[in-house]
This record gives structure tokens, C-alpha cells and sequence, in this order.
């Protein structure tokens, strides 16, 4: 197991080092000058011999790859620069707006693993029932429903018409409700779906009918299904917690949350260099190191799959 995860581990890393090459390098690439970028947020008048002075205090003057390596350097003492808008350290700007959307993101991913495993796995026992159909039209619709127009219905029924939720989260408990289900619905009608799909393949096994065969009891039965069905779904679910801190901005903007994707999408907006490649390289991160878990769970649970790959 240990040569697995150092090997899975020096993978991860030598990813992430390529990609902080790539954001670096597309950044810099932009249209935008970061210079120019600075002075407005400065509020100072870009002329030449301001430009001249920016990019000398920026290290915009140096050769590429030595901008690069400083940049690199700092990174490994989580120091991501000064943000243009707020002229804060950067991290101390990401420890401040990223709890919100972690918060959100981990209670949304929470409500897809309760629900999707439960409608998904009743979905396989109520096969070709009108349960099953009813779930299916739930998950179609899910699925086919972007998050903003859901975030502006349900503000409008739930807020507006009944006047039951608030629509700005972050007053009580129940002012996340809205927000958490306009967040994880698609990503819990596709987990739903594929619970059900591996329950109901694991079902048609011939050690599950030899074990109905024996006389077994149904809910034993079920349970080695159940358990026997994980492998898809813990993949399934790592990937969608990713997508979920991703899908966050489009929520946080519409609920008015103080969180890293609001911030970032600020950044973009401002060309906050210094911020976007912050925001990018942590959420690649994020993806890298949720694989990773993934990976080492499933071969915890598979053994086949570490012996393949050592």
C-alpha cells in the first residue's frame, strides 16, 4: 500500500508544479499588461514612466523564467503576492473568503451523499416501479436545470411567495437551505443515477443469486451489494466535490455569500493577477488532492488496483 501512495504522491506533485507553470504562463500571456493592471487599481495614471516603475517593483522587468522561479519560491511559503484591489497579502485575503465556500461546498457535498445514496439505492429495489420512474423524472429534470435559474425559482417560491427562507445565507441554519440545494441538485440526480445503476449490476451477479438461492436474508443480501457497489460511487463522489467548489461562484454571487469564487470572479474582473493565479492553482489543487484520496481509498477497498499500478 505505502509504494502506491509515494508513487500516486510524486505524481500529484509533479502535476501540480507543471500546472503552476501553465497558470503562470497563460496569465502572463493576457492581453492586459499586469503593470497597467496595478497602476489603475493604484488609481495612479499609467504613463510610460509609471508603466517603467511598476513592472521594476512588479519584477515584471525580469527574464520570464526568473519571474517564474521567484514566483515558484514564494508559493512554497504559501506567499501568493499583494492583491492590487485590496494591497493585502493574498492569502491573508483566501483564509478570509475561503471557510464560506468550503462550508458550503462540504454541506452540499453531505446532502448529495445522504440523498443520492438513499433515492439511488430505493430507485434499484422499486426497479420498473412508479417509484423508480417518479425518481427518474426528478433526476431528469435536475439535471437539465441550470443553478441560477434554480437559485432564482426557488428564491422566488421559498423567499418571495411564501416567505419562509431567507434568501441571503449566513443569518441562521435555515438561510443555507436554499443555497445548498440550488448547488448539489445536478450533482445529486448524477450520483442518484449511477447508485442506482451499480446497485441493480452488483444485484444481478451470480453470488447474489446464489445467495437468494441459499436462503439468505434479503437485508444481508443488500448490505454485500451495497457494499460491493462503492468503488464507482466514491469515485464519483470525489470528482463531484471538486465541481461543487467550482459551481459555488454562480451561488455565492446569487445569495450574496463572501466567498473565495465571489472574490475570485472580483479579481477577473479587475485583473487581479496576483489573485487569479492564486485561484487557479488552489483549485487545481483542490482536484489533484481529491483524486489522490480517491485513489488511495479505492485501493484500499481493491486491492487488485495497487498491485496493478506498483
Amino acid at each position: 500500500m505505502l509504494p502506491f501512495i509515494f508513487q500516486r504522491l510524486l505524481f500529484c506533485i509533479l502535476l501540480l508544479c507543471i500546472v503552476s507553470f501553465c497558470v503562470f504562463a497563460i496569465l502572463r500571456l493576457g492581453p492586459v499588461d499586469p503593470a497597467f493592471a496595478y497602476l489603475l487599481q493604484s488609481q495612479i495614471p499609467p504613463t510610460q514612466e509609471a508603466l517603467e516603475l511598476a513592472r521594476i517593483k512588479l519584477g515584471l522587468n525580469l527574464p520570464f523564467l526568473e519571474q517564474y522561479w521567484i514566483w515558484f519560491k514564494n508559493l512554497l511559503h504559501f506567499d501568493f503576492g499583494i492583491s492590487y484591489v485590496t494591497k493585502r497579502s493574498v492569502l491573508e485575503d483566501i483564509l478570509y473568503y475561503l471557510p464560506t465556500t468550503l462550508n458550503l461546498a462540504f454541506l452540499s457535498m453531505l446532502f448529495v451523499i445522504v440523498f443520492g445514496v438513499l433515492f439511488g439505492v430505493l430507485a434499484a429495489i422499486k426497479k420498473d416501479t412508479f417509484t423508480d420512474r417518479a425518481l427518474g423524472g426528478f433526476a431528469f429534470f435536475a439535471v437539465s436545470t441550470p443553478s441560477f435559474w434554480l437559485g432564482f425559482f426557488l428564491i422566488y417560491v421559498f423567499s418571495v411567495y411564501f416567505g419562509i427562507l431567507s434568501p441571503y445565507a449566513q443569518i441562521s441554519w435555515k438561510s443555507y437551505i436554499l443555497p445548498i440545494i440550488t448547488l448539489s441538485l445536478m450533482s445529486l440526480a448524477i450520483n442518484m443515477r449511477l447508485v442506482r445503476v451499480s446497485f441493480l449490476e452488483h444485484q444481478n451477479k451470480r453470488s447474489v443469486l446464489y445467495a437468494y438461492a441459499r436462503g439468505l436474508p434479503k437485508a444481508v443480501v443488500r448490505g454485500h451489494i451495497f457494499k460491493n457497489s462503492l468503488l464507482p460511487i466514491i469515485t464519483s463522489f470525489g470528482m463531484h466535490f471538486g465541481e461543487l467548489l467550482g459551481g459555488a461562484v454562480v451561488v455565492e454571487i446569487l445569495f450574496g455569500l463572501p466567498g473565495f469564487g465571489r472574490y475570485a470572479v472580483s479579481a477577473i474582473y479587475n485583473h487581479d493577477y496576483p489573485v487569479v493565479q492564486a485561484f487557479m492553482l488552489i483549485m487545481v489543487a483542490v482536484f489533484v488532492v481529491l483524486n489522490l484520496i480517491v485513489d488511495i481509498i479505492l485501493a484500499y477497498l481493491n486491492p487488485k488496483i495497487r498491485y496493478k499500478q506498483v
